[in-house]
């Protein structure tokens, strides 16, 4: 039941402000029950891919899926997240060694996760003010580099795909809609999760049973955030849940010193 409450807890959330389950979801398996860092990481990412691919459909019906972007972050993401749980088995997933690996980023990325949350609108306005600096040659090769920095931060700690992938589009591709950045973020994030998180399965760290718990929860909540969204101040909740990442974040980070 626990399980079922966190997972409408975080789809809630998540259809409040649009942010990524794992920033939510992986801390909450790791703090408040006490699952192994590798177990819970794993399970988000089961968990993320089967929920984003609802998200892809809706955003693929609704053609706001830039396919070509879509296609350059999974060149690099894709073969990186491989890598990173070949690298993690190797050092014995799940285990003592890959538990302060994975605790130590997964703290650096909701620091950053909340920091790309509270400076959203200056990152547009960088964004739009150097909108024709870069050619094309050297941004999709930045594109592909963004893909491999996910790969590697989605594939430890399942958090990087939202509000960071967001971000650094937005960098990127400022002449893009926000719809079509936020779907082409989503649409990248389930075969990367999936990558992932079959990795960490075949390496023993998924709860199966977990996560159909946790679906059952956040669907409706999800559901319900959506429709409650628009009558919520956006300059509130965003901001309130950056702080609150950025908390969690440095709490991960400081036992470890």
């Amino acid at each position: 039941m626990h399980f079922v409450f966190s997972g409408l807890l975080v789809g809630l959330l998540v259809g409040l402000t649009g942010v990524g389950g794992g920033s939510l979801m992986t801390p909450i398996l790791m703090l408040m029950f006490g699952i192994h860092p590798s177990t819970a990481v794993g399970t988000d990412l089961i968990y993320a891919a089967v929920t984003k691919s609802v998200g892809t459909a809706v955003h693929a019906f609704n053609r706001t899926i830039a396919w070509r972007v879509t296609l350059l972050l999974a060149l690099g993401s894709a073969p990186t997240a491989l890598a990173m749980i070949v690298a993690l088995r190797a050092l014995g997933s799940p285990g003592p060694v890959t538990a302060d690996i994975i605790t130590i980023v997964l703290g650096v990325s909701l620091a950053l996760t909340g920091l790309a949350m509270l400076f959203r609108k200056v990152i547009q306005r960088l964004a739009e003010a150097g909108a024709d600096r870069l050619g094309a040659t050297a941004r999709a090769a930045l594109t592909v580099l963004t893909g491999i920095v996910l790969g590697v931060l989605v594939s430890i700690s399942s958090v990087g795909a939202g509000a960071l992938g967001v971000s650094a589009l937005t960098l990127l591709y400022p002449r893009l809609p926000t719809a079509r950045i936020v779907g082409s973020d989503i649409a990248h994030a389930v075969p990367l999760a999936l990558i992932a998180g079959i990795g960490h399965w075949l390496n023993g760290a998924v709860a199966m049973a977990t996560v159909g718990l946790l679906l059952i929860g956040s669907i409706p909540g999800v559901v319900a955030g959506a429709l409650v969204a628009p009558r919520l101040s956006d300059d509130i909740l965003r901001p309130a849940l950056a702080i609150v990442l950025m908390i969690v974040g440095v709490r991960l980070i400081l036992p470890m010193r």
